[in-house]
């Protein structure tokens, strides 16, 4: 069974338990999603299902992409994701994919691309400590001393420097689905998940078991 969705990041809320107690949640407006194509052991060597979400002009799309939705039959959508299956013989390409394959109290994994920072120094970026700011000191916020003498002679590959920050891939794991609002196609997912409100985001089944 398919274990996976794309959707939409709408913002933090809070709900009520039955005892009253507040749990800080993400709304996720995900699907419905359209499968666009079927992945066999056969043809590509492994079982998956290929779904499409948020629908948008076919011709911000180039060809190859259009060709794949014709050939499947369906409207252009914005967003492509591949989601592993057992077995795809129980779907059908154009069916959809709705949020009602999570259940209250499951376990979910949250992928998305996280808040871009811009360019940042090495406090911002990698929490280091400043230098002193008092004695005469004229060297404040920078990322430290890197002289080597003659060997090695280099700046060794990974020190932690200024650069850019955010705007990557980031997973959060073992988040709990808190409600399923089928019938709006909302998700609540307990805690905060990657991204700036209005981003694209995956929700898969956990991969690993909560301690």
């Amino acid at each position: 069974m398919i274990k996976g969705i794309i959707g939409k990041k709408v913002g933090m809320t809070q709900v009520f338990k039955e005892d009253g107690t507040a749990v800080p949640v993400t709304v996720v407006t995900a699907g419905p999603c359209v499968i666009v194509q079927k992945k066999s052991k056969e043809t590509d060597g492994y079982e998956a299902l290929k779904v499409g979400y948020g629908d948008i002009r076919e011709s911000l799309k180039n060809k190859p992409d259009q060709g794949q939705y014709k050939k499947a039959g369906v409207d252009v959508k914005r967003h492509l994701k591949e989601f592993k299956v057992d077995d795809t013989s129980a779907y059908e390409v154009g069916q959809e994919v709705k949020v009602d394959i999570f259940e209250t109290g499951e376990m979910v994994d949250v992928t998305g691309t996280s808040k871009g920072k811009g360019f940042q120094g090495v406090i911002a970026r990698h929490g280091q400590h400043r230098g002193p700011m008092t004695h005469g000191s004229h060297y404040h916020r920078g990322p430290g001393a890197m002289g080597a003498c003659a060997s090695p002679g280099r700046v060794f590959k990974g020190k932690n420097l200024p650069g850019h920050t955010g705007a990557e891939t980031a997973t959060i794991q073992n988040l709990e689905v808190v409600k399923v609002d089928a019938e709006n196609n909302i998700i609540l997912v307990k805690g905060a998940i990657p991204g700036a409100k209005g981003g694209y985001i995956t929700i898969n089944k956990s991969v690993k078991k909560s301690s």
